[in-house]
């Protein structure tokens, strides 16, 4: 099975995959003008502006899941792996796929604002609903929500799980080992799973404003305390900072780049962090309560920065400053070792020797509990999202899925991650984030070819910035169809000025 597994791997994350992603990120910056650029003040006014309602979360919350699923294993075990197995060098193409990515970003929840629905009080929307409301191609909608369940429901949460384990296991030790029904594992790590599993069920049957309520405290709050780990580490060795640069750069470029091993780990675990194409973080998007469909698109490419050049450039710098990291290519021969070659790669070992070296056991521990509350809440992300496809599918084919079964699946998954190799479950989980970029990317450049609706939307939104306000949004009057939720709006807006 781990060998099937690997083979399907390489096929969906062949270089068809890993340029189409840059493609689009280029294609799609140079349509905006390269809005992730001319509006960075105007995002983070943004991501303060406006509140929630009994129906929609506010934009703050809505980054705040979003960056719940973004900001997880991928910023710390996700970026070591990157560099141990396509070298220092993966870290520029990480940095590229971000910045060509906060457009792609920009499109996919823009989209999800314009076509989202109310659904049972609650905003819905994703790329199931984009599809088959803007093209009109149910089948579509149908192939991507099934692709999100399986990848954010079954793939994808063992790898957060997984990387939690590691953790524990590197503070802890494994302690008394018991044979369970996945094998033989630690007490430690089973201790670590039932903590994760009773919070998370607690959790997850209360809807997304539990959801964001709790992801709006813990995200800012590790994400920053993570950064300032890290920048004390970048001050301590302000000399050195110059030559790891300067040493990412070069080695982007280098024989082992030109071999597509620094190109392609950038790219795919810069989509595994930052999420850009693969579609997930216009589900939060959509249920945000904003003004105009553009201001959430404009917040949500702004979280892309906040991820891949923040948190996940944090944890590249103290790895690679440290050097307390391998270079092993696919043959197994390791171009650069300055670490035990058991050491895992896929884990958060790099990270942790890191802060070991600078911190002492407090950065083993505090790596420890950033990986708890990072994974923790990129699965409470990844469940929303699996419930959001489950509503659609249930729409669409006129069924019943039932919400629980999905909710004690991802949990079993959660279980099946955490006592499992990592190899094998990060294969697992690049195969669900991969089976999602592929429809969504094609998906979106297909609506921009066809009907170009976010670009309407941006310039709209410029346009009335520009005039001084007030900002509003009128589908029929930009020419974009089936954006009934925004047509009622504006409908129910007319009455109200007629009385």
């Amino acid at each position: 099975m781990e060998g099937f597994i690997s083979a399907l791997n390489g096929i969906i994350w062949s270089p068809a995959l890993i340029y189409l992603c840059l493609g689009a990120g280029l294609f799609f910056t140079i349509m905006t003008r390269f809005a992730q650029v001319r509006h960075i003040k105007e995002m983070w006014r943004l991501l303060f502006e406006g509140g929630s309602s009994d129906k929609g979360i506010s934009s703050f919350q809505a980054l705040a899941v979003t960056l719940s699923g973004r900001v997880g294993v991928g910023n710390i075990a996700g970026v070591a792996a990157a560099i141990g197995f396509g070298g220092p060098g993966a870290v520029f193409w990480m940095w590229m796929m971000a910045f060509l990515g906060a457009s792609t970003a920009y499109v996919e929840s823009t989209l999800g604002q314009i076509y989202k629905v109310d659904e049972n009080g609650e905003y819905r929307g994703g790329p199931a609903y984009y599809f088959e409301r803007c093209l009109g191609w149910r089948w579509l909608g149908i192939l991507f929500a099934i692709s999100a369940i399986i990848g954010c429901g079954i793939f994808l949460p063992g790898v957060q799980a997984n990387a939690v384990g590691n953790a524990v296991t590197q503070i802890f030790g494994e302690g008394n080992m018991v044979s369970t029904y996945f094998g033989d594992t630690g007490t430690n790590k089973l201790i670590a799973l039932a903590v994760i599993s009773i919070v998370l069920g607690f959790i997850i049957f209360g809807g997304i404003k539990r959801i964001a309520n709790f992801t709006q405290i813990v995200v800012p709050f590790m994400a920053s305390g993570y950064i300032v780990l890290a920048l004390i580490v970048v001050f301590l060795n302000l000399d050195k900072v110059g030559d790891v640069i300067m040493l990412i750069i070069s080695d982007a470029f280098s024989a082992q780049a030109g071999l597509g091993a620094a190109i392609g780990w950038g790219v795919k675990r810069g989509i595994y962090s930052n999420e850009a194409g693969q579609g997930t973080g216009a589900h939060a998007a959509a249920a945000a309560e904003v003004a105009h469909p553009a201001q959430q698109g404009l917040v949500q490419a702004f979280s892309i920065y906040i991820d891949t050049l923040f948190v996940c450039t944090a944890t590249a710098l103290m790895i690679l400053i440290t050097q307390q990291y391998n270079v092993q290519l696919s043959d197994g021969t390791f171009v650069v070792q300055n670490l035990p070659a058991a050491t895992e790669a896929g884990s958060a070992a790099f990270t942790q020797y890191a802060l070991l070296q600078v911190f002492g056991q407090f950065g083993q521990v505090f790596v420890g509990l950033a990986l708890f509350f990072f994974a923790f809440t990129t699965i409470l992300a990844y469940y929303y999202i699996t419930e959001t496809n489950v509503t659609y599918l249930n729409r669409m084919c006129k069924g019943k899925l039932p919400s629980v079964v999905f909710k004690l699946l991802l949990m079993f998954m959660v279980a099946f991650g955490m006592v499992n190799s990592a190899g094998y479950v990060w294969n697992i989980g690049d195969i669900g984030v991969g089976i999602m970029a592929w429809v969504n990317v094609l998906g979106i450049l297909v609506i921009f070819f066809m009907y170009q609706p976010t670009i309407r939307c941006l310039k709209d939104y410029e346009a009335q910035k520009k005039a001084g306000g007030p900002i509003t949004f009128d589908p029929i009057k930009l020419g974009i169809k089936n954006a009934t939720f925004w047509e009622k709006r504006i409908e129910k807006q007319k009455q109200d000025e007629n009385k």
